[in-house]
């Protein structure tokens, strides 16, 4: 089977920002995509080009175009959130990002209307209905195929770093569950969820998903959700192990060591180096470290079992990517990595805010609300 890889001409870049829709009296989450999405179409009727449904009506995912700066997709995004924002508010509703909603319930949401969604709920039945879990997927361009499966697994050596910044979802269903990200471990639940199989190589990946499709396990290629996966109609990498996150300071920091990670790996391989490839075991490990310990894990480094705090080896990933940054023109944008780690990750915050008010997470929710308005850490 070939898949076609459409080639990036340089470290483009693309996110994609999943977004809450929260009554403001209740703070549950509610069904109002369609209403929003209808209202903020362009004049003349069809969708919006930068905001689309996903599988909750409680949901809308915004999305950038291809942008060569962070600083582009920052403006970007901003731009379609501030619609959304101003139709939620019209209807007495407000907008929010985190991995998981602190208190609602996922059996009281409704499914999209969408065929896609459909199929997907019918083959997981309960594993796709308990999907009520939010993220940031982070595109970056590839220049050439060969390199996509060596980036692909490379890249499993940051999984933990990415995980640990961003972990959102303390709470599911108005339980704290223990971990910082419960959505990364619901989404596991799916067939082709979680991490990927090191392949060696581009046909590598191809033979696979002949199989996969031949067998019926998946219809497309899409249907594949690893935490990393390459995206051959975009020609790139996409990293998807990030929780939602609440601001846009956040969303730039990890769309930063994305971008500056994949153009790194970019030049090494242009210059002859081999990337570095994690054994399984300890990609596996670590990420469910993060998972569970957030920015407080401590990650296994190499095959003899060398162990180091994570806010250690984020602190020396914002250091190594510094160069490269300075090339991009998102030094800036890397540099709020640092300042997340100072002020603590999104659980952390919830956490928080919870002790604070003797428990009540509805003032978790306000203080998710207050976020995104900002949007500022």
């Amino acid at each position: 089977m070939k898949i076609d890889f459409s080639s990036s001409a340089g470290p483009s870049l693309g996110v994609e920002w999943e977004l809450e829709l929260v009554d403001l009296a209740s703070r549950e989450l509610v069904s109002a995509s369609n209403e929003i999405l209808a209202e903020i179409a362009p004049d003349g009727g069809g969708d919006h080009p930068k905001a689309k449904h996903e599988l909750f009506q409680s949901c809308i995912e915004v999305i950038t175009g291809i942008c060569t700066t962070v600083a582009e997709a920052r403006a970007d995004l901003a731009a379609t959130v501030a619609e959304v924002q101003a139709a939620a508010g019209r209807r007495g509703l407000g907008v929010m990002c985190s991995g998981s909603h602190p208190t609602t319930d996922w059996e009281t949401q409704d499914i999209s209307d969408d065929e896609r969604y459909r199929a997907l709920v019918e083959r997981n039945q309960w594993l796709a209905r308990q999907l009520q879990i939010f993220g940031v997927h982070v595109h970056v361009g590839v220049r050439e195929p060969d390199k996509v499966m060596p980036m692909v697994n490379a890249l499993l050596s940051y999984v933990p770093h990415l995980l640990a910044l961003s972990a959102s979802s303390p709470y599911w269903i108005g339980s704290d569950t223990g971990l910082a990200s419960y959505r990364s471990k619901v989404f596991e639940a799916l067939p082709t969820a979680g991490l990927p199989y090191q392949l060696s190589g581009w046909d590598q990946f191809e033979r696979y998903m002949e199989l996969l499709i031949s067998t019926k396990a998946i219809q497309t290629v899409r249907e594949v959700w690893w935490d990393i996966r390459p995206h051959p109609d975009f020609g790139t990498v996409e990293l998807r192990i990030c929780d939602g996150l609440p601001t846009l300071d956040e969303i730039t920091a990890v769309a930063a060591i994305a971008q500056c990670l994949v153009e790194q790996m970019d030049t090494q391989l242009d210059r002859g180096y081999l990337l570095p490839e994690p054994r399984a075991w300890i990609v596996r490990e670590n990420k469910w470290r993060a998972a569970r310990y957030g920015l407080e894990a401590d990650i296994v480094v190499d095959a003899r079992g060398t162990v180091q705090p994570v806010r250690h080896a984020l602190n020396e990933l914002i250091e190594e990517l510094t160069p490269t940054a300075r090339r991009l023109g998102c030094t800036d944008e890397l540099a709020i990595a640092g300042r997340i780690l100072e002020q603590g990750a999104s659980y952390e915050r919830q956490r928080r805010v919870a002790t604070e008010n003797d428990g009540d997470l509805r003032a978790v929710v306000d203080a998710l609300l207050d976020e995104m308005r900002v949007g500022l850490l």
